[in-house]
């Protein structure tokens, strides 16, 4: 599981504050699967890639212990600050390497994570956790269909923000392009035969545009893009806020906007 550049103290804080938590339809899509899968009770999830803690904190109420494991210990610090999840621990580690026995996870997730993972020793560690039945619900979404909205200018928004992916399309690694692939290689690569993929699932959420900016920032492709240009790197995030102000006729970064995406699951049961 590769997050070396996530590892950073101030990457880590964009990541805790911009990324986005995944949305109630997809929750209750991946706690009706388990239940119907599995069955109860929910007692150990384990979320993988977990970074500062969204997706581990949306599993909380459902589960008897959650267990969040991430490589990088700056944003495992970020998660751990979180108050009100007793029932969470934060471990430092890698979805090829978990530490627990044989048959003892009944959830395996990931949020737009599984696209880092060594594809093999991974799915070797998911069938040797996870109990039988246990089940395997690896979620993310593709940027490229995200739409934005504000009056009668969303089409132009649209494009302002579509013409950042030109710009940072080279610092773009093989795994976020994988990402953006809806994880089809690693769904072909699942040894369970009960498995199914979800695709457009649609949310609708309100942002800020100095949101939607700091979203940006903490894409992994801009941070390459930050580690070789800085100046540049700051100057896309200036100018691309400004574009979207003067689009909308406003002068407030706070002024929301409505964001329209479409996130994928795949899911996947280990047999009895």
């Amino acid at each position: 599981m590769t997050y070396r550049l996530f590892e950073g103290k101030d990457h880590a804080s964009i990541y805790h504050k911009y990324r986005l938590t995944p949305p109630e339809e997809l929750k209750n899509i991946i706690l009706q699967y388990v239940d119907k899968k599995k069955g109860r009770p929910h007692v150990l999830a384990v979320d993988l890639g977990c970074g500062t803690g969204q997706n581990s904190q949306v599993l909380a109420p459902h589960f008897q212990e959650v267990v969040g494991i991430d490589i990088s210990e700056c944003q495992l610090a970020e998660a751990r600050a979180v108050p009100g999840y007793p029932n969470i621990t934060y471990r430092k580690g890698t979805a090829e390497d978990l530490p627990f026995p044989d048959g003892s996870v009944d959830l395996l997730t990931a949020a737009s994570a599984a696209h880092w993972f060594d594809q093999s020793r991974f799915l070797t560690e998911a069938s040797r956790v996870l109990k039988p039945r246990g089940c395997m619900a690896l979620l993310g979404y593709s940027d490229t269909n995200m739409r934005f909205h504000y009056q009668d200018c969303g089409e132009r928004l649209n494009h302002i923000f579509q013409e950042v992916r030109p710009i940072l399309l080279p610092y773009t690694s093989s795994p976020v392009a994988a990402a953006n692939g809806k994880l089809e290689e690693l769904y072909s690569a699942i040894p369970f035969p009960d498995k199914e993929r979800i695709e457009c699932i649609r949310v609708n959420l309100s942002v800020s545009v100095r949101n939607l900016v700091g979203f940006i920032e903490s894409w992994s492709m801009f941070q390459v893009y930050k580690v070789g240009d800085p100046q540049a790197a700051e100057d896309l995030l200036l100018t691309t806020q400004k574009r979207f102000l003067e689009e909308m006729g406003v002068t407030s970064p706070d002024t929301e906007i409505k964001q329209h995406l479409e996130y994928f699951c795949v899911l996947a049961s280990k047999p009895q």
